[in-house]
């Protein structure tokens, strides 16, 4: 039972990161609550098997049932109530806004990744640097710090 619980998580887990990875909020919406059943999913697993109840018991050596695992769950429930909800907001935002829920590409960033430099020719610029300087160390050095 244990395999079939752990192979039902690894689908979840795989079905909401191909949902993540979608353009349409809805289906980051439905991805992110896959992702959050999974894992949820996972920490049960990892609880153990069955136990005796958690606070009932007198024995020693009667097998307890470990609560920190359940209040995991019940924590990633709430969090994951509340990043939904967000997430519906912003989707009907949108839709509002646009008729659809598609994420639109940033052009700033479309600007940026063509401004900047690739790694040959940050090489090149560290070739003639050390050349102006007779590969002298501290410049070296300063023209990396100016760089970052």
């Amino acid at each position: 039972m244990t395999i079939v619980l752990a192979a039902a998580a690894a689908t979840l887990f795989g079905c909401g990161t191909f949902l993540l990875l979608q353009r349409q909020l809805t289906r980051v919406l439905v991805g992110l609550a896959l992702l959050s059943h999974g894992a949820n999913l996972l920490i049960v697993l990892s609880a153990g098997g069955r136990g005796a109840p958690t606070f009932i018991g007198d024995d020693a050596d009667e097998a307890l049932l470990d609560p920190l695992p359940q209040a995991f769950v019940l924590t990633a429930i709430v969090i994951t109530f509340g990043v939904t909800s967000f997430l519906l907001a912003l989707a009907y935002r949108s839709w509002r806004l646009t008729g659809d829920d598609e994420v639109q590409d940033d052009v700033e960033d479309r600007l940026i990744a063509t401004r900047w430099p690739t790694s040959e020719e940050l090489a090149d610029v560290d070739e003639a640097a050390a050349a102006a300087h007779g590969d002298d160390v501290d410049r070296r050095h300063e023209t990396e710090e100016v760089r970052q």
